[in-house]
């Protein structure tokens, strides 16, 4: 066994002809000059001169040859590769599919036992064939991918390296002949090379790219215990209310996180390009702010997805606190939010706001301030914590004793200007005033302390704790009752408002969860998610309920069979409730997934129901037909009472032919379509020369091109046939009088493209698909012109064949089917 596993590096790039090969050979004659022993062990140049000019001075391991359905291929010989046993080896294409005969499917696991072997391996690989941007691919150039490797693959790559060029310099590259040969890059440039599918291929290249840095960079800073902020790239966290100030916060956030393209975009009602990282986030407790609105922070989340944020809720008993949690976890490098509504005297009788504390905890952080039209117009008032802090249970007990001396030093230097009702009723508003700050214990501290100052230096006789009136006893005795009394309802108040914000807060939290799950994002790993962002936990996860949870772990029951595990802080009771509602969705999401599953299995029959039901519909007209002709034309032949010229014989004759041909090439299609369905299709692919595939006679004039020049395609010969015969007599049917049919063909990198191009009516875009679908016929009318298998079953052995088959536009009117199949 080898004493360490080999290194992997990737030369990544957004499209063929960026120089991927050449810098993994320039790599090779780097590492050569440095002394270290480098093969190769597969490369493909493509007869590119200057590629293969880098092939000097560098030991190529022979190719191994293996013979399949006939023909002779060469594949990387990996024995050989291993017993030559060098430090690194070149091996070029690596999601290429091996031809049958090896040990590996695919190159990559070639790849795997060499890197096993503690060989270093250089390959390359364009962004394109990525398993996970497989169909996003499809969507932009309209062509699939059939050879792909698995994302995981490259990720585990010691380095990465990207290949850029952009694509007028790619475009430049393919036009002098350094890509393609001459004659395949006019095809080249106007289909698969064109400037838009370069520029969407090339961004999604540097951000795949730039994706895998950042986790490079997380682990890093995880590995090393770094748990300051690294602007490596900006991360901007907006913090919402569900004010109305959230839309100006919002845009202002895009603005500094360099989105002025998003932006642009969304009032243009395109789809938004993104720059750097934008996100919300709505802490779900009660900040005294008097018109937070669900319906406006749903409002204020689609305007975030819109501009390509994202959008987040989180529980949090201390606003600041849970802010700034949020934003390190999320490696935020600015933090956006908005002045205070709240108005001065709401700030003198508050103390600080959510803000000033944000700024002086915000550390490495950017705090902005951003003003806006409703700061300083909220209520009066702002409602307290669920718990006091700290400072204000330490000021209500001091504020018990001074404030009332206070007044009493005031009353005392102003005497004989106030009655002692007016005096009494002073004391009772400090009392109140005390327990606005420090609750109801301070309160009785308070009203304790006034009680006995009142007594001393304004109820006669002055300067004793003795009272000379009976209405005096019963004016302090109605003072101390009255101010513990008030003292006790406003602490009451207090705690139904916390209460009332505990609930509303769960409300809240609970709507964007239900969102969430309205909107499509359903999935349990999105709720695992969401569950673990808005309740600041580590990890949360789903596990047997079985298992052990560990130590410390927040479980709650998830359904009968699951458990659901967070790990991180310890939960409040009330915390515990909201997270039971979310278990609860976490148990519907399961459930939809397995009815899904259900369902999917279920698809397949109905399918098949369709099907048949469809096939006994349309085909009493189809069979019946050319079996009615047949019968007639027979039982005539076979008649003694009508005496046939040899003329009338042959007449009928080749109808009864012509009629059992029909039928037969139904029965055909019929036949091909159910093994397509039942995906029992019988392949037998090989090299085929599409200029030796037949093509049907024909009433009109077909012209063909490029046929000749083009590479043999990897197709089953008869299965082609068909398809190309379906095909040609489809744009026959559609092709006005006088005007020919054309098929043409051109080599596009390592796939061929074969084109039928009639001068029809054309189809709108508008359920453009339908006609690749059984029984779906132009205008779909009546049974007359066939049963419109012959578009569903092309479609579906192109496919079978590895192949597509799509529409365009022809130009000037009219449609191309366009086969596309891979090179032999």
């Amino acid at each position: 066994m080898p004493s360490r596993r080999g290194r992997l590096k990737v030369f990544l790039g957004a499209a063929p002809g960026v120089g991927k090969t050449y810098r993994m050979l320039d790599e090779g004659r780097r590492r050569v000059a440095r002394g270290t022993d480098v093969v190769i062990g597969f490369v493909e140049c493509h007869r590119r001169p200057l590629t293969e000019a880098m092939l000097d001075g560098l030991e190529v391991v022979p190719r191994t040859e293996r013979s399949y359905r006939g023909t002779a291929f060469t594949e990387m010989d990996l024995d050989a590769v291993l017993a030559r046993a060098p430090e690194v080896a070149l091996v070029d294409e690596l999601p290429h599919t091996n031809v049958p005969g090896g040990r590996h499917a695919k190159r990559w696991e070639d790849i795997d036992e060499l890197l096993k072997a503690g060989i270093d391996v250089v390959t390359t690989v364009n962004i394109q064939h990525l398993e996970s941007l497989n169909d996003v691919v499809q969507k932009i150039t309209g062509i699939p991918q059939r050879e792909t490797v698995p994302d995981e693959v490259v990720r585990r790559a010691d380095q990465i390296e990207l290949v850029d060029l952009p694509a007028e310099a790619l475009r430049r590259r393919m036009a002098h002949g350094n890509v393609y040969a001459p004659e395949k890059v006019d095809a080249a440039l106007s289909n698969y090379f064109r400037v838009g599918n370069l520029t969407a291929l090339r961004e999604m290249a540097l951000l795949w790219v730039a994706g895998r840095v950042d986790e490079a960079l997380v682990k890093y800073r995880s590995e090393h215990g770094i748990g300051g902020v690294w602007e490596t790239r900006e991360r901007v966290v907006v913090a919402l209310t569900g004010g109305p100030e959230g839309d100006t916060l919002i845009r202002r956030a895009a603005r500094i996180a360099d989105l002025p393209q998003a932006l642009n975009s969304v009032r243009a009602g395109e789809t938004p390009f993104a720059g750097g990282d934008l996100l919300a986030v709505h802490i779900a407790r009660s900040d005294g702010l008097a018109d937070a609105s669900p319906a406006a922070l749903t409002r204020q989340r689609q305007l975030v997805e819109s501009l390509g944020g994202s959008y987040h809720s989180v529980v949090g008993d201390h606003i600041p606190t849970a802010l700034l949690d949020f934003a390190r976890a999320e490696s935020a490098t600015q933090l956006v939010m908005g002045t205070s509504r709240r108005g001065r005297l709401s700030h003198f009788l508050g103390g600080r706001g959510v803000g000033e504390t944000t700024v002086e905890l915000s550390g490495d952080i950017d705090v902005h301030m951003v003003t806006h039209e409703r700061a300083g117009r909220g209520r009066l008032l702002p409602t307290p914590k669920s718990t006091l802090p700290l400072v204000r249970r330490v000021a209500g007990p001091v504020a018990g004793l001074v404030l009332p001396a206070l007044l009493t030093a005031v009353l005392a230097n102003t005497r004989g200007h106030l009655n002692l009702t007016s005096e009494a009723l002073l004391f009772l508003l400090t009392v109140v005033g005390v327990a606005r700050i420090g609750g109801v214990v301070s309160a009785l501290l308070a009203s304790v302390t006034a009680s006995l100052l009142l007594n001393w230096f304004f109820i006669p006789p002055i300067g004793r704790f003795t009272i000379g009136e009976a209405n005096n006893v019963l004016a302090l005795a109605v003072f101390a009752v009255v101010a513990v009394t008030v003292a006790t309802i406003v602490d009451r108040s207090l705690r139904l408002s916390r209460r009332a914000a505990n609930a509303t807060a769960e409300a809240e939290t609970l709507s964007s969860l239900a969102g969430n799950i309205l909107r499509g994002d359903q999935a349990v790993d999105a709720l695992l998610q969401r569950t673990r962002e808005a309740f600041g936990m580590d990890s949360a996860e789903l596990t047997a309920r079985d298992s052990e949870p560990g130590d410390g772990a927040v479980t709650v029951p998830v359904g009968p069979d699951d458990l659901l595990v967070l790990r991180g802080r310890r939960l409040a009771a009330s915390e515990r409730r909201v997270l039971t509602a979310f278990a609860g969705h976490v148990a519907a999401a399961l459930e939809r997934a397995r009815l899904a599953e259900a369902a999917a299995e279920v698809e397949p029959v109905k399918a098949a129901d369709r099907m048949r039901t469809a096939l006994l519909q349309a085909v009493s007209h189809d069979l019946r037909t050319p079996l009615a002709s047949t019968w007639a034309a027979v039982s005539s032949l076979r008649s003694h009472d009508v005496e046939f010229s040899d003329e009338d014989r042959d007449e009928l004759l080749a109808t009864a032919e012509e009629s059992l041909s029909k039928l037969n090439r139904l029965v055909d299609n019929l036949l091909d379509l159910s093994r397509l369905q039942a995906g029992a299709l019988t392949l037998h692919l090989q090299p085929t020369v599409l200029a030796d595939v037949p093509l049907p006679d024909s009433p009109v004039d077909i012209i063909t091109q490029g046929l000749d020049d083009i590479p043999a395609v990897l197709a089953d010969p008869p299965l082609l046939v068909r398809v190309v015969a379906n095909l040609v007599a489809n744009a026959v049917r559609h092709t006005p009088a006088g005007k020919p049919v054309l098929v043409s063909a051109s080599a596009l990198g390592s796939r061929v493209e074969l084109r039928i191009v009639d001068r029809g009516p054309g189809l709108p875009r508008e359920g453009r698909d339908r006609v690749f679908e059984p029984f779906q016929r132009l205008g779909d009318t009546d049974n007359t012109t066939g049963l419109g298998l012959g578009l569903a079953l092309s479609r579906g052995l192109t496919e079978a064949m590895g192949g597509t088959l799509l529409l365009e536009d022809t130009p000037g009117g009219g449609l191309t089917m366009v086969v596309s199949l891979a090179s032999a």
